[in-house]
């Protein structure tokens, strides 16, 4: 469960990056673009007589064409606002003005939406860009890392949080130390001492399991185990260890201090690896798609065409898409049938002509409706029954997916013999024509 919220947030990270990079390229012309940004317990009544005290004051600008353009940013706003009784959990969002275009064309923008969660920041500004640091600040990272730094005087619990941190608990220990004394006794205090060694690793592997395991999972996106002595490395080996915890151990480090300078340098040590999580999470995740490629399990596809006929299927489980895939979705209307079918075309396919054109009659066709594929992967992957993966270039794994499969491809749930599929869909079974053939055709 908890990978499947984290999948979605990491899709709603990907829009609001897709937003922001619209948005900082928009211009206007004159200061006709309003920032709005309410937090969780902003009240929407004290927007809207802020908005009314705006309008009056623009009312007195001088120029007729900026005036003109401010009022109706600022009226598009209130038409906004007025679509909530009251501020959403996560707060509200509203991006109103006159932009223009690259062909110098005016085009209007307005939008009002939830962040996918809850932005503390209060803004208004009317200006000639859109504002978006507001929006910037929801991307960055917010996964938590959990802390141990045992040695033989104490232990002390701790997380991360982007650059907070934060110590939850400290344990200290009062361990006899070895000594030379002879006869019978040297047994005796070698037994207490181990026993106690014992006792205090029990007692460490209990404490955590309480402080990283809420609800049967862990509350933490990795841990770190560090210390300046074996302690960490018996606790690992122990059978009293919550094996709940044992797949995110992240790495285990040596430090030269115990309490909150040894979890400083804990941090500084590992600072490397908890940048790198999600870059290792991609290189897992593409080597495994490798993988049933190179056992030939058949429980692939990759590519544009073949991809999106197995999506079609329901076979895909896992749908994986390079985050920068230029792809645009189309949808075509044949005037002289009234029959409307689905083109998905690269940058490169949309420049020819042909594409639009009807395959058996030569005749024009219409372009009703584009969208960019990867958002529409993003609205309806649920619709298909499959997690959707986004995936970078910059790791090797990343880079070979993209350049060698196209960018685009999945993990089936079952084996799919595509080859037949193929012969199926020239026949007309299943796309009711003859043009599977097409590249990007469902």
């Amino acid at each position: 469960m908890t990978e499947v919220v984290e999948n979605e947030e990491e899709i709603e990270m990907w829009k609001i990056r897709k937003l922001v990079k619209g948005l900082e390229e928009a211009r206007g012309n004159g200061t006709s673009m309003i920032s709005l940004v309410i937090p969780p317990k902003g009240q929407i009544n004290l927007t809207s007589k802020m908005l009314a005290d705006e309008m009056g004051t623009a009312s007195n600008i001088k120029s007729r064409v900026n005036r003109q353009s401010v009022l109706g940013a600022i009226g598009s706003a209130q038409t906004r606002l007025k679509l909530y009784n009251k501020v959403p959990p996560n707060g509200l969002i509203i991006y109103c003005g006159t932009v223009l275009t690259d062909e110098g064309k005016e085009k209007k923008v307005n939008m009002d939406f939830e962040p996918f969660k809850p932005i503390n920041t209060s803004l208004y500004l009317c200006d000639n860009k859109f504002h978006t640091e507001a929006l910037s600040e929801l991307l960055q990272s917010d996964n938590k890392y959990g802390f141990l730094v045992m040695d033989g005087h104490g232990s002390l619990f701790g997380t991360l949080n982007g650059n907070h941190r934060e110590v939850l608990h400290k344990v200290s220990v009062d361990l006899p130390k070895k000594h030379g004394r002879g006869g019978q006794s040297a047994l005796r205090f070698a037994r207490l001492r181990l026993e106690k060694r014992q006792n205090y690793v029990r007692k460490i592997a209990e404490m955590m399991t309480q402080m990283f395991i809420t609800a049967d999972k862990p509350n933490v996106n990795g841990l770190v185990l560090a210390g300046s002595a074996d302690f960490k490395n018996q606790l690992l080996q122990s059978d009293l260890f919550d094996i709940r915890l044992q797949p995110i151990i992240l790495m285990i480090v040596d430090v030269s201090y115990g309490g909150e300078n040894g979890f400083n340098q804990a941090i500084e040590l590992s600072a490397d690896v908890l940048g790198n999580v999600k870059f290792i999470k991609e290189k897992k995740l593409i080597g495994k798609y490798f993988d049933e490629i190179s056992q030939d399990s058949g429980k692939y596809c990759f590519g544009l065409k073949d991809t999106l006929a197995c999506l079609e299927m329901g076979a895909i489980e896992t749908l994986l898409v390079w985050e920068n895939l230029e792809v645009n979705r189309h949808t075509l209307l044949n005037k002289s049938t009234d029959v409307e079918e689905i083109v998905n075309l690269t940058q490169e396919q949309e420049k020819d002509d042909s594409n639009f054109k009807d395959k058996e009659t030569g005749e024009d066709l219409e372009s009703t409706h584009s969208e960019s594929l990867l958002e529409w992967f993003a609205n309806n992957y649920k619709n298909f029954g499959c997690v959707l993966e986004f995936v970078t270039d910059k790791s090797e794994e990343g880079s070979q997916f993209v350049r060698g499969f196209g960018g685009i491809g999945g993990m089936l749930r079952y084996q799919v013999d595509l080859a037949a599929f193929e012969v199926a869909s020239d026949a007309g079974t299943f796309s009711g024509d003859d043009s599977s053939d097409d590249e990007g055709y469902i």
